[in-house]
């Protein structure tokens, strides 16, 4: 599978665009650069190289994103490893064991583009199919000293509508009521918000309960509820 992370670089190459690489940097104020190739280039990318090769095994597929993960040079090859974890045939099936790398790359990438990807698309996909195995992962990064995590347990269940572990959220959001990180904060009321698509009562009780929930927490859990 090196040859795969080697035809991603390849591929992105091809792509790059120079000019629209360092506004691209600056925006996500990344200190690894990009080619400048934006989504739609990437995942153009991903299906022709999908479609040229087999299946891998687990093993293979594993030591591939691996590879683009940690031996990128620009930021996209990562991007592209996140892409092909999200892959219906060629990403083998998700389960616990993955914790582990989602985990570091969560807190290797460190900054919002990563984690809120692999919070909402890898973990809570995880969370929903063995909730057994991941509320205690969870609720342990909701309290880790990393942010990154305690982003990802907050947002975690963006997708989890009725099913919602109202306990976890419970947790992950209280947790981390005092810190004054604007990530962490933005976090709370993305969740909050969202949830409010399925129980706004429940979120109007949340935060009619919590005054020590923070303006903009309490801004963007109310966003759409008058």
């Amino acid at each position: 599978m090196e040859e795969l992370a080697t035809a991603v670089r390849r591929g992105l190459a091809a792509r790059a665009d120079p000019e629209a690489a360092p506004g691209m940097q600056r925006y996500m104020k990344s200190a690894m650069p990009f080619r400048g190739v934006a989504k739609p280039g990437r995942e153009q990318l991903v299906r022709e190289l999908v479609a040229a090769r087999p299946v891998p095994s687990p093993a293979e597929f594993g030591a591939a994103v691996r590879e683009l993960w940690d031996g990128a040079a620009y930021r996209e090859e990562r991007y592209v490893a996140l892409t092909l974890c999200g892959h219906r045939r060629w990403a083998p099936p998700q389960d616990p064991s993955w914790v582990p790398l989602y985990r570091h790359w969560i807190v290797d990438g460190a900054w919002w583009d990563f984690t809120d990807e692999i919070a909402s698309r890898r973990i809570g996909a995880l969370l929903r199919a063995d909730p057994a195995a991941l509320t205690p992962v969870l609720r342990a990064w909701a309290v880790d000293d990393d942010r990154w995590l305690r982003r990802t347990a907050v947002i975690a269940q963006l997708g989890s509508g009725a099913g919602t572990d109202l306990r976890l959220l419970r947790h992950a959001i209280e947790a981390n009521l005092a810190d004054p990180d604007f990530f962490l904060r933005k976090g709370i009321g993305w969740a909050l918000r969202q949830h409010a698509r399925v129980d706004p009562a429940w979120v109007r009780g949340f935060v009619a309960s919590h005054p020590d929930l923070s303006a903009l927490s309490r801004k963007e859990a109310l966003k759409h509820l008058g």
